[in-house]
């Protein structure tokens, strides 16, 4: 495969996750004018039930459409999966660049925002998944260019234990606080200690993924 496909594929792709974070961030500033007149801040306030349900398919959605996009750009699953995470991040990113834009914020990293609603939902500030997305792209971006090389990615199992492991603290990281998301109150610190220690596990578990496959190619 000419190097040049491979640097198209990641412009598609970046293009792609610019426009879609823009729909995202569009949806989000006609709800915060709806509910938020004031300024979004935490605590949450109560939204009628038909309303959450049409913004957890959306969100589904949402997470469907980055799939499919990964499938269509990769051949092997791991390829694919590298693809899904980079266009992940970069969507995540660029939502708050549009927040930005169209409403002023957040005025800083610190600024707590609702992450996501599946299968709770999630609440941190701004610089925890900005963070979470620079390491999905970093990887997504490694793994897309193992199999440019024509090496197989191939994680270990104990790999896998650490990447579940380090998956599960990050989300604890966003989802530990349910009276603060499921009962409208204002939120407990954010526990920084579980992302830093879940994203540690998350690269220790590509690292060692990583070194495995100089001895693997791509059939």
């Amino acid at each position: 495969m000419p190097d040049h496909s491979l640097t198209k594929r990641y412009l598609f792709i970046t293009i792609f996750a610019v426009a879609m974070a823009y729909f995202e961030a569009a949806v989000v500033v006609y709800l915060r004018e709806l509910y938020y007149p004031d300024g979004f801040a935490l605590p949450l306030v109560e939204i009628p039930r038909k309303l959450i349900i049409i913004e957890l398919f959306r969100e589904a959605s949402t997470m469907i459409m980055i799939a499919v996009t990964a499938a269509l750009c990769g051949r092997k699953f791991w390829e694919r999966f590298g693809y899904f995470i980079i266009i992940f991040g970069i969507w995540d990113i660029f939502y708050y660049i549009w927040l930005k834009v169209t409403l002023g914020w957040p005025v800083s990293l610190l600024d707590w925002d609702i992450l996501f609603l599946i299968p709770l939902p999630w609440i941190g500030p701004v610089i925890a998944p900005m963070a979470v997305s620079v390491v999905m792209i970093l990887i997504g971006h490694s793994i897309t260019r193992l199999y440019y090389k024509r090496r197989f990615f191939k994680p270990s199992l104990f790999s896998w234990l650490l990447a579940i492991i380090g998956t599960g603290m990050i989300l604890l990281s966003f989802m530990y606080d349910t009276a603060a998301t499921l009962h409208f109150q204002p939120p407990r610190p954010y526990l920084y200690w579980l992302l830093i220690s879940g994203l540690t596990l998350y690269v220790w578990a590509y690292l060692h993924s990583y070194s495995r496959t100089r001895v693997f190619e791509v059939r």
